[in-house]
């Protein structure tokens, strides 16, 4: 999970989500990527309570790819998956994520999607951005879940839709599914997370070039 100044009580809801599993032997790596804020303390805090399950490593800004492909370096077990700061899993994510992926190396799943309208439920096309596309037609790296080899063969890029971009890397090189399990919560309705920081940024980004439109991740 990298975080990047991420307000403690989010952070505090993913974490609880994952030590709320139903599957217990797992590792949660927490990459900070540069926090400036005072909630640092207070999740400093609370991971000291629970070091048995969580690790903590920190660097400079770098961005979120960055921070997941450290995590990734830092990480032991044979699977890995990915959580944003201000999302959360259902007590059965990381189980169900296991049962889907035995067959094949990597699945990206469907999610549960919290929304304020029903344009947040569409993001970016990333093969024309002057167009959008339903949530469930793309690939979030919150679900992603898949072998370490995976992992360790394709890192992510920086910039939009990199999580699609490592997708079709691993498709060419390994076994994937998308699968409808609808057990990781995607949240949309929090101001200056990264979704609404990227849907400001695009917003701004394509009315500068004479396009118009509200509906960006």
């Amino acid at each position: 999970m990298a975080v990047y100044n991420t307000h403690f009580f989010l952070i505090k809801r993913a974490i609880d989500s994952v030590l709320k599993q139903d599957f217990q032997n797992f590792e949660l790596i927490i990459i900070d990527d540069g926090s400036k804020d005072h909630d640092r303390e207070e999740l400093m805090q609370f991971i000291e309570k629970h070091e048995d399950k969580i690790a903590y490593i920190r660097h400079s800004n770098r961005g979120q790819s960055a921070s997941i492909n450290r995590g990734v370096l830092n990480s032991i077990g044979e699977y890995i998956t990915i959580l944003d700061g201000d999302d959360e899993y259902k007590p059965n994510h990381l189980s169900a994520c296991l049962q889907a992926v035995k067959k094949v190396d990597l699945i990206c799943s469907t999610t549960e999607t919290i929304t304020d309208t029903a344009e947040d439920y569409f993001v970016p096309d990333k093969n024309d951005l002057t167009k959008v596309i339903h949530l469930d037609e793309t690939i979030l790296f919150g679900t992603l879940f898949g072998k370490k080899k995976v992992f360790n063969t394709i890192h992510f890029i920086s910039g939009f839709a990199a999580d699609a971009d490592f997708y079709e890397k691993a498709s060419k090189q390994f076994r994937v599914e998308k699968v409808d399990l609808r057990t990781y919560v995607y949240h949309r309705n929090i101001p200056n997370s990264i979704c609404a920081t990227i849907k400001k940024n695009k917003t701004e980004q394509f009315s500068n070039n004479g396009y118009q439109s509200n509906s960006f991740a």
